[in-house]
Parts: C-alpha cells; sequence; structure tokens
C-alpha cells in the first residue's frame, strides 16, 4: 500500500484509467507504458465485465470490445506480470464485485498481490458489504479502494475513517462520462473526508480537460480522468498509445 502513497508524494496526483483488452491486450500494454512515460503517477487498470453498472456508453463500449476480443481476467494478469518487468508506478485494478467474486476472491486477490497490482476498486461494493474483500485483501497488503460520492451523506466520515490506498472521490451522480461542468460542492466533500482520514483523496467521473483537472486536483490530492481516454482509444484503436501518451502529458502538465 505504501506504493499508492508514492503516487501522491511528489504533488497532486494524475491517474488514468483503461479498459484491458479494448481493441486488444497488446495495445493496452503500449497505451499502459505510454502513460507512464508521460507522467501518469498511478493507472486504473478496468477488468471488462458484462454488466458495468457504474459506466456510461463510453466504457460500456470497450468493455464489450474487450470481451468480444476475448479478453480473460488470467490474460489480464499475464499481461500485468510482462508490464511488471520494468514498470514500477503503483497500479490498481477497477472491475465488478463479480468479476473477484466468480474467480475465487481469495485467488484474485492472492494474484494481484502476487503480480504487483496494489489496489482493487470495486465500484459496486456497498461498504456495509465490504468485509468479505477488505479481510483477503489486508491479507495480501492489497489496499481496497473506497468511493465516496455526493450521496454519501452521513456515511462518509464512516468510509473515510476505515479507507486505504486513496479515496476516490465521485464528483457527480450518475455513471462515469465527460462532462461539461461539474457543479458538485467537492471542496465540502474533501473537507469531510480529511477530517476523517489522512488518505489521500482523488476526484474521478467526468473530467475530460486540463482546465477541469486543475481545478479538481486544486481541491484534492489528484485527478481521476477515464471516458476521455477510452474515446481516443475508440478513435485510434490499435494507434492509440501515441494520442494517449500526448493527452496525459498535457493533463499532468495542467497539475503541476
Amino acid at each position: 500500500m505504501t506504493e499508492i502513497k508514492e503516487a501522491f508524494a511528489k504533488g497532486k496526483a494524475f491517474i488514468p484509467f483503461i479498459t484491458c483488452g479494448d481493441p486488444d491486450l497488446e495495445t493496452t500494454k503500449k497505451i499502459v507504458r505510454s502513460m507512464a512515460a508521460n507522467g501518469a503517477d498511478l493507472i486504473e487498470l478496468g477488468i471488462p465485465f458484462s454488466d458495468p453498472t457504474a459506466e456510461g456508453p463510453v466504457i460500456q463500449g470497450a468493455n464489450l470490445r474487450a470481451l468480444t476480443g476475448g479478453v480473460t481476467t488470467d490474460k489480464i494478469f499475464d499481461m500485468v506480470r510482462e508490464l511488471r518487468k520494468d514498470l514500477t508506478l503503483p497500479m490498481v485494478f477497477m472491475t465488478y464485485a463479480n468479476v473477484v467474486f466468480s474467480y475465487d476472491a481469495e485467488k484474485f486477490i492472492s494474484t494481484c498481490a502476487e503480480i504487483g497490482i496494489n489496489g482493487l476498486i470495486l465500484p459496486d461494493l456497498p461498504f456495509e458489504e465490504k468485509e468479505e474483500f477488505s479481510d483477503i485483501c489486508k491479507r495480501y497488503d492489497v489496499a481496497l479502494i473506497s468511493l465516496i460520492a455526493p450521496t454519501s451523506a452521513n456515511r462518509i466520515a464512516m468510509i473515510a475513517k476505515e479507507a486505504e490506498g486513496f479515496i476516490y472521490i465521485v464528483s457527480s451522480l450518475g455513471v462515469t462520462g465527460v462532462r461539461s461542468e461539474i457543479n458538485t460542492d467537492i471542496a465540502s466533500l474533501v473537507k469531510l473526508v480529511r477530517e476523517n482520514s489522512s488518505v489521500p483523496c482523488a476526484v474521478g467521473f467526468g473530467i475530460s480537460t486540463p482546465e477541469q483537472a486543475a481545478k479538481m486536483a486544486g481541491i484534492s490530492d489528484g485527478a481521476i480522468v477515464g471516458s476521455a481516454i477510452i474515446k481516443l482509444v475508440a478513435r485510434y484503436g490499435k494507434d492509440a498509445a501515441g494520442p494517449v501518451g500526448e493527452y496525459v502529458k498535457s493533463m499532468k502538465d495542467a497539475l503541476r
């Protein structure tokens, strides 16, 4: 878990998200390396799922393309093993509880530890039910990363107190996707989190421009971007590594 802390140690963190296997795993590897080379501080690797309830149409499309292309959890594990030969930056998986559950939670999380995955984000896992995963995560030193949304209200303090790795602050209601503006009062959310936890917090959902990233990271400890990157992958396909790298660089520069 100390690796995740390091992502936030050098100023505001930029955290890009990518769906593994869209359009194929070879391309995913190139994109991850390009992100790392262009200033990403931590990378979220999405394991595709057939019913990704938190995702908007952009990431749903990426899930569908990846699954149609034959991506499996085991193939993604192998890809991470390869990336870990030369990449040292923190990486976390973002997927759904069912993916971990059907693979066998103990086997999934112990493999994460073995291949160098530092954390796990499960957007559909209610705080009240996290025990079935959190105990195993603690055993293998894989951070179970908490999400806090504007609707978390009176549960924010409780979630923050138990948080580890970093806290994912969901900027807006609804599903993931690019938004022209973010109207949630993020500052008061962050204030409440900081009163209850020393774990860094980063804002995601809806961030697509360097201006938005700078604004959100100004309030918190970092910015998370998914859909805007997936759109580039959808546009450039197997040639996406270059354009994604340039985009990551522009976002990281905005946070410096």
